[in-house]
């Protein structure tokens, strides 16, 4: 798809994942938070460790982190950031993943962020770069594998997670992650202007091409599967195509894949679970593996 050339009507469309699926996304939304609520009570009933870390002052800067069990060993991370438009959604509605990380002996978190209007994506991207850098800088604290810290989202999740992964965005003294699964990801905002996704975003053009991981240089990028779902919008589709192209041009080792019979918003819920194509490859992330993935031409 050219995404210069389609209308604003068109645009609307297309960047409304729900519109491919009778525009009914709720009972996803429904989906997350039970998930959530299970892996949660799973997680206590293992013996992980569960707890809330604060990366800022205010309450939705925090981090809800479940460590495996004892304290013998440096456990690898992975790093969930969660969707919505950078307008829903929460850290307790994104824990789904959490047993599956702890029954595979790693630790999993989940990152809140203060949603639009209330922020702008300006302050959004510093957040999660803020608790990203938090949670590196007490890897010996908390017993982490600094070598084994890994970034996933869906949506725009994946765009924060792909801001996370830009050279040159972290202090000097925080390692980037060690890789990213970058699930439905929006990576070049610009089309966004003028839909009613924008609404409570207010972006211009200079913020968007400022927050567009697409058009920032990315020599130095880690590792990253970037994925969507069959049954997404084209633009989506191109937005993770166009990407993992631009990846792969700069140098990182980037799969682009398409996942059979997923949409827009229960593709993530594989995330970390084996004997699915996402969770394998996040397992695989996880012991510091290449993705076990069969890769699309991007």
């Amino acid at each position: 798809m050219n995404l210069e050339a389609i209308s604003t009507a068109q645009r609307e469309r297309e960047y409304s994942p729900s519109s491919v699926i009778g525009g009914h996304y709720q009972p996803y939304l429904q989906a997350y938070a039970r998930r959530s609520a299970d892996a949660h009570a799973q997680a206590l009933a293992m013996g992980a460790r569960w707890q809330r870390l604060a990366y800022g002052s205010a309450p939705s800067q925090g981090i809800e982190l479940y460590l495996p069990p004892g304290r013998a060993a440096r456990h690898a991370l992975l790093l969930f950031v969660h969707g919505g438009y950078w307008q829903e959604l929460s850290a307790a509605d994104s824990r789904f993943a959490a047993a599956a990380c702890l029954r595979a002996g790693h630790a999993f978190a989940a990152l809140d962020y203060t949603l639009a209007p209330a922020a702008t994506l300006d302050a959004i991207v510093l957040e999660c770069l803020s608790a990203w850098a938090s949670l590196s800088r007490e890897t010996s604290s908390l017993g982490l594998d600094p070598q084994r810290m890994v970034v996933s989202g869906s949506s725009a999740g994946a765009h924060l997670a792909a801001m996370l992964c830009l050279p040159g965005g972290l202090p000097e003294d925080v390692p980037p992650p060690a890789a990213a699964l970058l699930v439905s990801g929006i990576y070049r905002l610009e089309p966004l202007i003028g839909t009613s996704i924008n609404q409570a975003l207010g972006l211009d053009g200079v913020q968007c091409l400022r927050n567009s991981p697409q058009q920032r240089p990315l020599k130095g990028f880690p590792p990253s599967l970037v994925c969507w779902g069959q049954q997404e919008t084209n633009a989506f589709k191109a937005q993770s195509l166009h990407f993992a192209g631009a990846l792969a041009l700069a140098g990182t080792a980037s799969h682009a894949v398409e996942i059979a019979g997923r949409n827009h918003f229960d593709i993530i819920l594989d995330l970390a679970e084996p004997g699915t194509l996402l969770g394998d490859a996040t397992l695989a992330a996880l012991s510091g593996r290449h993705f076990p993935v069969t890769v699309t031409p991007a």
